[in-house]
C-alpha cells in the first residue's frame, strides 16, 4: 500500500518510481483531483496534461487522464512540455493542469505539479493536502472507482507558447548574441529551438549554441540542476572557449533559468530578480514586486529605487503566486531562479526570464558582467543545509546567540543585525534539515556570521 504523505509534499507530487509513485497512484490522484477542484467550486470538466522527457512520463500521464476520465474530466493531452509550457495551456485554453515532472530530481524520480485554470497554483494550503488524502482513500480501496469513457483529445501547443513569449519580449532589434545554453538534456532542448531559434518563427539575432539538447530523463551528462555548481562547469568552459556573450542553463522541466556572464561568473538569481523587476517598473512604474525573504537586500532596495513596492513572501512557488494574486504584483524573483510574471498568469517561466535579460544585455554595449553589477551589491553564502536531530532546539539556540538582533519568523527565523548584515534558518519540510543563508556587506563579515551560526546549528 502506498503512503501518500511520503510523496505529496508542500507544493507538488515527487517519488521513486515505481516504489513511491506507480500508474496507480497516479490514477488515484487524477481522480482526486477532478474531485476535489469540483468540491471547491472550480469547472473540473476538462483537464490539461503534460509531461517531460523521463521515460515514465507517458505512462504516469496515461494513468492520470484515466482517473480524471472516470472522475467524469475529459483530458487534452499537450504531450511533451515544459512546465511553463503546460502553464501556458492552463492560462491560455482556461483549464486546470497537470505536469508530468520532477524537475531536477534524479532519474528514477517522477512527479506532478497540479494547478487550476489559469495556471493558479494547487499547493498545501490550497487545495493539495485534500487531493492526497482522498487518493490515499481511493488507493486504499481498490474498487472504489470504475473506469469511465476515455475522454482524450491531443493538441501541439509549442508554437502558440513560443508566440506568445515572443509577444511579451521583443529581441528583434537587439545587437547580436552568442549564447551558450546547457539543457541538460531536460526540456529546455525542446523550448529554446522554438522560442530564441527559427524552429517555428522567424530567426532573431542569437547565435544559439546548443549544449545537451537530447532530450533524455537518465541525464547522462549531469544533473539537470543549475543551483548546484558542478552542473554549470561544461557552461562555464564553454562560455570561455567561445568567447560568447552569456551562457544560459536551464533545469529538468525547463521552468528555471540559471545565467553566466562572458567570463563564465555565475550572476546571481538575486541580482537577475533585481534586473528584471527594474524592466517590469520601467513598464509598469508603480508596481508591486515580490521576493522570497532569503533573496538579496538589494532586492527590495532596487525595487524601491525604481518606484516600486517591494513585497516579502516565504519561499515556494504557491505562496510567491497567491501574493503575486493578492498584490496583483508585476514580476517576483526567487533565490532558486524562478521567475513570475503577471502577463505569464502569475506563473513562474524561466524562459521568459532569459528573454528579458537577453533583451537588456543586447540592448546596449557592455558586457554582462558590467550590467549586472549594477544589480549585485552584497556577498551571500547561498544555502547552505545542515543534518540536526532536533530543529526547534537548535533555532532556539540561534536565537539566544544574537540577543540584539531585529528578529521575524515569516519562514523560519530571520534575524537582522545592526551592521546589515542578515541570516535565515529554514527547517526543511521534507528531512531533519536546516537550511542556513547568510549576506552581509563586506566577504569576510559574511564568513564570519557563516560560520558562526554554523558552529551553532552543527555543534
Amino acid at each position: 500500500m502506498s503512503d501518500l504523505s511520503q510523496i505529496v509534499k508542500a507544493y507538488d507530487v515527487r517519488g521513486v518510481v515505481p516504489d513511491q509513485l506507480d500508474e496507480s497512484v497516479a490514477r488515484a490522484l487524477g481522480v482526486a483531483f477532478v474531485e476535489m477542484l469540483r468540491e471547491s467550486g472550480d469547472d473540473a470538466d476538462r483537464i490539461v496534461i503534460a509531461h517531460d522527457m523521463r521515460e515514465s512520463g507517458p505512462g504516469l500521464a496515461a494513468a492520470f487522464a484515466n482517473g480524471a476520465n472516470a472522475a467524469g474530466a475529459a483530458i487534452l493531452t499537450i504531450g511533451l512540455a515544459s512546465t511553463d509550457g503546460l502553464y501556458y495551456a492552463s492560462g491560455a485554453l482556461g483549464l486546470p493542469g497537470a505536469m508530468f515532472t520532477a524537475s531536477h530530481n534524479p532519474a528514477r524520480y517522477n512527479g506532478i505539479k497540479l494547478c487550476r485554470s489559469g495556471a493558479r497554483p494547487v499547493g498545501q494550503d490550497s487545495g493539495l493536502v485534500i487531493v492526497r488524502q482522498r487518493a490515499q482513500e481511493l488507493l486504499d480501496d481498490l474498487d472504489a472507482v470504475a473506469d469511465g469513457p476515455v475522454q482524450v483529445e491531443s493538441r501541439d501547443m509549442l508554437a502558440d507558447y513560443a508566440a506568445h513569449l515572443r509577444s511579451l519580449v521583443d529581441l528583434s532589434g537587439i545587437r547580436p548574441l552568442k549564447v551558450i545554453v546547457d539543457a541538460g538534456n531536460g526540456m529546455g532542448g525542446y523550448t529554446v529551438p522554438a522560442v530564441l531559434g527559427d524552429q517555428v518563427l522567424p530567426a532573431l539575432p542569437l547565435h544559439i549554441v546548443p549544449l545537451y539538447f537530447e532530450l533524455d530523463g537518465s541525464f547522462p551528462n549531469h544533473e539537470a540542476n543549475p543551483l548546484d555548481p558542478a552542473n554549470l562547469v561544461d557552461l562555464q568552459a564553454e562560455v570561455r572557449a567561445q568567447g560568447a556573450d552569456i551562457g544560459l542553463a536551464f533545469d529538468g522541466d525547463a521552468d528555471r533559468c540559471f545565467v553566466v556572464d562572458e567570463n563564465g561568473d555565475p550572476v546571481s538569481p538575486s541580482a537577475i530578480t533585481a534586473l528584471v523587476a527594474a524592466r517590469e517598473l520601467a513598464r509598469f512604474p508603480g508596481s508591486t514586486v515580490i521576493h522570497n525573504l532569503i533573496t538579496s537586500a538589494a532586492v527590495p532596495e532596487i525595487i524601491r529605487e525604481y518606484g516600486g513596492t517591494p513585497v516579502r513572501s516565504r519561499v515556494g512557488h504557491s505562496f510567491i503566486k497567491a501574493e503575486m494574486a493578492r498584490t496583483n504584483a508585476v514580476f517576483g524573483g526567487e533565490h532558486s531562479a524562478h521567475y513570475y510574471f503577471r502577463d505569464f498568469w502569475f506563473a513562474d517561466t524561466g524562459m521568459l526570464a532569459a528573454m528579458h535579460v537577453l533583451a537588456a544585455l543586447g540592448g546596449q554595449e557592455q558586457p554582462l558582467s558590467v550590467l549586472s553589477a549594477d544589480y549585485e551589491r552584497y556577498t551571500a553564502s547561498g544555502e547552505i543545509n545542515s543534518t540536526v536531530d532536533d530543529v526547534p532546539a537548535k533555532v532556539a539556540e540561534v536565537r539566544a546567540a544574537f540577543p540584539g538582533a531585529k528578529f521575524d519568523e515569516l519562514d523560519g527565523l530571520t534575524a537582522e543585525l545592526a551592521d546589515g548584515a542578515w541570516f535565515n534558518l529554514r527547517a526543511s519540510n521534507t528531512e531533519p534539515l536546516l537550511r542556513l543563508n547568510v549576506e552581509a556587506v563586506k566577504p569576510d563579515r559574511m564568513a564570519a556570521l557563516r560560520d558562526e551560526v554554523l558552529a551553532i546549528v552543527r555543534g
